[in-house]
């Protein structure tokens, strides 16, 4: 019941919420005992395509049962996730995020002796790149509950790789790189890391030893995850170009938003959106250095 209640939150004008609300006390004690004999089969997925800001196909379960389960799961499981995830990992974690992970660089940007350059890569299709087989494993490792086990395996198995869109599946894909978290920094010692979901920015003050660590990171991935990295890494120094990194870019002096998020402020607010979505885009404005921009793009629409 906690889990439906979760789970329906903000989603009560949906189909699928108001379909299960027909039956809705039955179809709990169905669940239940369906959980309890093993008997839960994750549904058929429906899938949509998104555009912003690349091509993602993203799958969708029904309300009743499937997402009911994902909330019940992490309902127990994600004060223990929370408590494994690096420390240096900010997606899907309460109390960290994108700004977060902003504070994190800024920071680490002061230390002028160790952050000249920077190593910034992501992983190829990352989510459906996931091994099914080494995430039961790891997870497995971990939570040794029977029951637990099924149920998580039944999910897992139930798609190639994590669906993009399903409840359970960024706190699956960052507990598959919790490993390698650890490993760059207690076995390969870097100073300066920084992840969120796939997206990874490493500093140093030598240039050398981000190329070096870029093909200790390659086969780490390849062997350990069977994942690969994207072609499109880049190793530069930070002060020229800046950190592209969690929607804005991070120089030692200052920070600014990410020309794709100022280009659509921009247009919202010359086809005079609404004042919450402004307020929104104000927002991501105002963690950055961005008041002479914000009043130049304001003045320009009146």
């Amino acid at each position: 019941m906690l889990a439906d209640e979760k789970a329906r939150k903000g989603k009560a004008h949906q189909y699928g919420v108001q379909l299960h609300d027909r039956n809705r006390e039955a179809n709990i004690l169905q669940l239940r005992e369906q959980l309890l004999s093993k008997r839960f089969r994750t549904s058929s997925y429906t899938s949509f395509k998104i555009y912003e800001p690349k091509e993602r196909e993203v799958f969708r379960l029904p309300f009743y049962p499937d997402r009911i389960v994902h909330h019940a799961i992490l309902n127990l499981l994600e004060p223990i996730f929370t408590r494994m995830f690096s420390p240096h990992s900010y997606s899907c974690i309460k109390g960290r995020g994108v700004h977060a992970a902003g504070r994190a660089v800024r920071k680490a940007l002061q230390d002028k002796s160790n952050s000249e350059y920077c190593l910034k890569l992501d992983i190829k299709k990352f989510y459906p790149s996931v091994n099914n087989a080494i995430l039961k494993r790891l997870l497995g490792r971990k939570f040794k509950d029977q029951q637990l086990q099924w149920l998580m395996d039944e999910i897992i198995d139930s798609s190639p790789g994590l669906p993009i869109g399903n409840y359970l599946s960024q706190y699956f894909a960052n507990y598959y790189l919790t490993p390698f978290d650890y490993w760059i920094k207690e076995d390969k010692q870097a100073r300066h890391y920084f992840r969120y979901a796939d997206d990874i920015v490493l500093l140093s003050n030598s240039k050398s030893f981000l190329h070096a660590l870029l093909d200790d990171i390659r086969n780490y991935l390849d062997s350990n995850l069977k994942l690969i990295v994207k072609d499109n890494y880049q190793v530069f120094p930070v002060a020229v170009r800046g950190i592209d990194f969690c929607g804005y870019r991070y120089f030692p002096t200052h920070t600014l938003i990410r020309k794709r998020i100022k280009q659509n402020f921009a247009r919202k607010v010359a086809s005079g959106a609404d004042r919450q979505t402004i307020a929104s885009y104000l927002g991501w404005m105002k963690h950055g250095d961005c008041k002479h921009l914000v009043k130049k793009i304001m003045h320009e629409a009146v």
